[in-house]
């Protein structure tokens, strides 16, 4: 293996390197340094002239005269069975102090995205646990749903509880969960290992912690560890994954510093241009493949600048994914948990888990007379807040009073609350039945004698 020693600048994690053998994109570098010890980087970007290296850990004690070798290899992440209940850094390394991962396969971890043509359509209902995901914003195995959250919110615990509880009801096939933490803190860390430990989710989870003082450069390969993990377990093992990534914030912000470093021609707020490229390339490695058991799902977590949905990096997010999942500041200051706003909350493939032989044939129209009531009603607040309550009609007061019921009864639900998607359904007709039966315009009268309350207890009464 050749030993280059033309490094001509080192800017930030960056080693630029001059006159090479011709070099691929991607292509695993070693760098010598005085003593003997040797750096990992990885070829960032490559010309005729000139070999721009990033560096995973920090260049420190990178001189000019370090040698450079192209290894001629991309990453490739170890895999194995043994995976399932360990916890492992952000560059792929266990911290558990459990043994080193003994590889069946040594997978590249660029990935690919999943071709069109390839894709199964998903519509298999996967559940949370959640009554404000299962019942309006279902999700749905194959599907990429963000959680659209803010600083100081608990997005992180909703995640938790999701990794614990999520299921697909009367399935007996394997379930798995790969969890990636990017720039979080050593308390944050701390706290994601302790609740995998003490609930026993980490019996069939594989968690990567990338730490906010970690190099930025480990921030980028950490959620394409995670998803090769998630592919390997998917679709060679047959196993139902589900991805969670918190926070895709941090990572965004890592691509800034590294294209900063690069001098590049900044885009939007300073991010580099390919960004919408870049999140692509993570979250279409989610879903179906025809032919292959397994399913990927993802649950993309991050949180928005200023609470700003329109900042670039929910912006893009929400273009690639199929719908999201917004976490309010206003319920979260009511002490509502989880404080899920189903209003500019959507799943886009909703419908195609939901129904007859999926959850049950009332879920839809519950989903929807809940939404069209407490979008009344929390529009009526705007209105009390004007005219007082005095001046509203008795029909706008029993809408306001919806409005508190559904967020005190239908989205507040403890930690370890882990609902069935009945229980989900049965609590949606028990709010509905306080408003009389010929506001509920949005369901139809064979669903509303099934399953009101009202019709089942006369129904109980007469047999």
């Amino acid at each position: 293996m050749k030993e280059y020693r033309t490094i001509t600048q080192i800017a930030g994690p960056l080693v630029f390197v001059e006159k090479t053998e011709p070099v691929g994109y991607g292509e695993l570098v070693n760098i010598v340094l005085y003593d003997g010890s040797i750096k990992r980087g990885q070829v960032l970007d490559t010309s005729n002239e000139l070999v721009v290296v990033q560096v995973f850990e920090t260049t420190a004690g990178i001189g000019k005269d370090s040698g450079i070798r192209f290894t001629g290899e991309t990453i490739k992440m170890p895999v194995g069975r043994d995976m399932l209940g360990r916890i492992l850094s952000g560059g792929g390394k266990p911290i558990d102090g459990g043994p080193e991962i003994v590889p069946e396969k040594r997978l590249d971890i660029t990935g690919a995205a999943i071709n069109p043509y390839a894709r199964g359509s998903p519509n298999d209902f996967i559940q949370t646990g959640i009554s404000t995901i299962d019942g309006t914003n279902t999700l749905v195995r194959g599907q990429k749903l963000p959680i659209f959250s803010g600083a100081g919110l608990p997005h992180n615990q909703i995640a938790l509880q999701i990794a614990r509880q999520a299921k697909v009801p009367g399935s007996k096939e394997a379930f798995a969960v790969v969890f990636a933490a990017m720039g979080i803190t050593k308390e944050e860390a701390n706290y994601f290992m302790e609740d995998f430990e003490r609930t026993g989710a980490l019996e069939r989870a594989v968690v990567f912690l990338n730490l906010a003082d970690d190099p930025a450069v480990e921030r980028i390969i950490t959620p394409r560890l995670a998803l090769t993990t998630a592919e390997y377990l998917a679709f060679d093992l047959g196993m139902h994954v589900l991805v969670i990534l918190t926070d895709m914030t941090n990572y965004c912000e890592a691509l800034r510093q590294i294209g900063a470093a690069r001098e590049e021609v900044p885009g939007r707020r300073g991010y580099p241009g390919y960004m919408y490229t870049d999140l692509a390339g993570i979250y279409e490695r989610a879903g179906i493949v025809k032919g292959k058991k397994g399913s990927i799902t993802q649950f993309p977590i991050l949180t928005m600048p200023g609470d700003d949905i329109t900042h670039p990096i929910p912006d893009l997010t929400g273009y690639i994914t199929e719908g999201q999942i917004v976490v309010s500041r206003e319920l979260h200051r009511k002490g509502i948990y989880p404080p899920i706003n189903v209003l500019p909350s959507l799943s886009r493939l909703m419908n195609l888990g939901i129904g007859k032989g999926h959850t049950r044939e009332d879920h839809k129209k519950v989903s929807d007379q809940l939404y069209a009531a407490y979008a009344e009603g929390n529009d009526l607040r705007g209105l009390v807040a004007i005219v007082g309550k005095d001046a509203l009609s008795e029909r706008d007061r029993m809408f306001l009073e919806f409005a508190d019921l559904f967020e005190n009864r239908f989205v507040r639900q403890g930690y370890n609350e882990d609902r069935t998607i009945e229980e989900t359904l049965d609590l949606g007709w028990t709010l509905l039945s306080t408003l009389p039966v010929e506001q509920l315009v949005r369901i139809d009268r064979d669903l509303i004698s099934k399953y009101h309350p009202k019709f089942r207890q006369a129904a109980k009464a007469e047999g």
